[in-house]
């Protein structure tokens, strides 16, 4: 498998939370290549089992990307719009969006002129307060009549266009939108790549809607409640919690939701140093993952997450290209210890 060519695969194909079948589909072919049963459930999680038991482990990704929902359709036929998941407006800045209706059609994500001194202008509220979603409008050159016929409606997807979604190489690093959470797709696949024949109580599953709180794993874990579930997930170089961007697999020790059990955290440990590897170890103070999530609600008893260590949280995602491949070693390696 070539882990940059599935990845500018999967960043080309739509999937914000609720709308996650295209990368689903996609996901679930390269599972069939690789000779792996699949199945969907009504959360729109695609599962793969390693065995016939009652899973213990627990393998996640997810699939959906932080996007935009439609709030209101104007007269003038503009679109008022609100954040899906933790995307900011000044992430994204004004271009291209595109509008997922039945048959998707273009717009322009706007926040209007800057020369006016007038205060009731966004560029002047801006001297005193951030950006934010209020400020914000999608153009789309169609009246309102138009796109109640084309089924655009309150509650319609809006996501990055696709001219903005080819990755961007930078020496031995990648950029691009939704590094989070497609390149930890791809690590995943990698994992039951490396994987192959191996049976026993686990269960992969690239999960849906995380993005809006972890909610297409916490669907799953309740009805098929793991003891461990390790989620794979970026690493964000933040100040309190610092990471070089390189290679290495970056730990979570501690988020928002839940910490790892410090038996947890050695066994993390001795698999990165049976495996040559130099892990890098978080105490994050914000962020949540599919175990993490779930761990807070007692649905798994011990949550691991595994990042890729990247820049640009939830914007344009930077990252070294060899991560995916080590991130996923380093699950297959404690899926066989666990």
């Amino acid at each position: 498998m070539d882990p940059l060519a599935i990845l500018q695969e999967l960043v080309s194909i739509p999937g914000p939370p609720g709308q996650e079948a295209l990368v689903r589909d996609a996901v679930a072919a390269h599972v069939e290549r690789l000779g792996y049963v699949h199945a969907s459930d009504a959360r729109g999680n695609l599962v793969v089992r390693l065995g016939s038991k009652q899973p213990r482990i627990l393998v996640t990704a997810h699939m959906d990307e932080i996007a935009m929902l439609v709030r209101q359709v104007e007269p003038d036929g503009r679109l008022v719009v609100g954040g899906l998941g933790g995307i900011f407006p000044w992430k994204l800045g004004e271009g291209p969006v595109q509008i997922l209706a039945a048959k998707p059609l273009s717009g322009v994500l706007s926040f209007g002129s800057i020369h006016t001194e007038d205060p009731t202008s966004n560029v002047r509220k801006t001297d005193h307060a951030s950006i934010d979603w209020n400020m914000a409008r999608v153009i789309t050159g169609l009246s309102a009549e138009d796109l109640a016929m084309r089924g655009v409606r309150p509650g319609t997807r809006v996501v990055v266009h696709p001219s903005r979604r080819e990755l961007v190489q930078l020496g031995e690093l990648v950029s691009g939108y939704f590094l989070d959470d497609r390149a930890d797709v791809v690590s995943w696949l990698l994992a039951l790549e490396q994987l192959k024949g191996f049976e026993g109580e686990v269960m992969f599953a690239a999960t849906a809607a995380e993005e809006v709180g972890g909610l297409g794993a916490l669907w799953l874990m309740l009805h098929e409640p793991p003891e461990i579930c390790i989620a794979l997930e970026l690493g964000p170089a933040v100040p309190d919690a610092p990471i070089k961007i390189s290679a290495n697999t970056t730990v979570w020790v501690n988020d928002g939701y839940s910490a790892m059990q410090a038996a947890d955290i050695e066994i993390v440990a001795q698999a990165g140093e049976r495996l040559g590897m130099s892990l890098q170890f978080q105490a994050l103070s914000r962020g949540g993952s599919d175990a993490s999530c779930a761990a807070s609600r007692g649905f798994c008893a011990r949550p691991i997450t595994l990042g890729l260590a990247m820049e640009n949280s939830h914007g344009f995602e930077i990252m070294h290209r060899d991560a995916m491949t080590q991130l996923a070693t380093l699950t297959a390696e404690l899926v066989r210890t666990l």
